[in-house]
């Protein structure tokens, strides 16, 4: 990958919104994503993954012009939503934004801060260092020890690798070769993205973590896989 340094003018904030049976929280999140002001235009783009809880019948009234929905017909996984979102962005930056309201979209001013002031091409949201409804004790252990493995391995300094805030300038997300079907996104992109000297910045985001019980769906086998996935990608491409 070539050297990509930030534009510092930047016209139009792609979002790709993964989403799998959020029926209660879809709404919620459309509207707080539309209300959000920002220094440029907007699309958003919302891929239901094979939902069959009715998150269909209700993404069907939201399309409008400021929102596309694409449906894969049968459940892919997150990574697969993404990938199949980035075929359909047209702005020069991209942002991952999960649709079960723990992540808020009045933190996208955060993200966009450091790439509209040229200090980064990639920003990702640390749940680690911002306020938080604090999350399940063995979640918290996981994330830190992923996010310790990705820095043995790849000399960084990550505070939370597994956040699901991730923005990035477009040139950098068009030149990486995605292969992730469901969790493994987040070791994936960041793997790749520190093995070919892309420096993150990081900033601090509010999280209002789920119970397994409200909805959440990562699991330790997600982390096991998460795991392997950093390893394998230190020495393949």
């Amino acid at each position: 990958m070539t050297t990509i340094e930030p534009l510092g003018h930047y016209t139009k904030l792609s979002v790709i919104v993964p989403a799998f049976n959020e029926r209660n929280t879809i709404v919620e999140i459309v509207r707080r994503m539309r209300a959000v002001e920002l220094p440029m235009a907007r699309e958003i783009i919302v891929v239901d993954d094979g939902s069959n809880d009715g998150t269909r019948d209700v993404l069907q009234q939201l399309d409008d012009s400021t929102l596309r929905v694409v449906y894969h017909p049968k459940n892919r996984g997150k990574g697969a939503a993404i990938r199949t979102g980035l075929e359909y962005v047209t702005g020069d930056l991209v942002l991952i934004q999960d649709a079960d309201l723990e992540y808020d979209p009045d933190d996208w001013p955060k993200l966009l801060n450091p790439v509209l002031k040229g200090r980064a091409v990639v920003v990702y949201g640390s749940r680690f260092t911002g306020e938080r409804r604090n999350m399940l004790f063995w979640h918290w252990v996981a994330n830190r020890f992923l996010s310790l493995v990705a820095n043995v391995l790849y000399n960084s300094t990550l505070s939370d690798m597994e956040t699901g805030h991730k923005l990035f300038d477009r040139r950098i997300i068009d030149q990486i070769s995605l292969r992730a079907r469901s969790f493994d996104f987040e070791p994936e992109v960041t793997a790749k993205l520190l093995k070919v000297g892309i420096r993150i910045y990081e900033v601090p985001i509010s999280y209002a973590g789920r119970t397994l019980e409200e909805g959440k769906k990562i699991t330790w086998q997600d982390g096991a896989i998460a795991l392997w996935t950093l390893v394998k990608y230190r020495f393949v491409d």
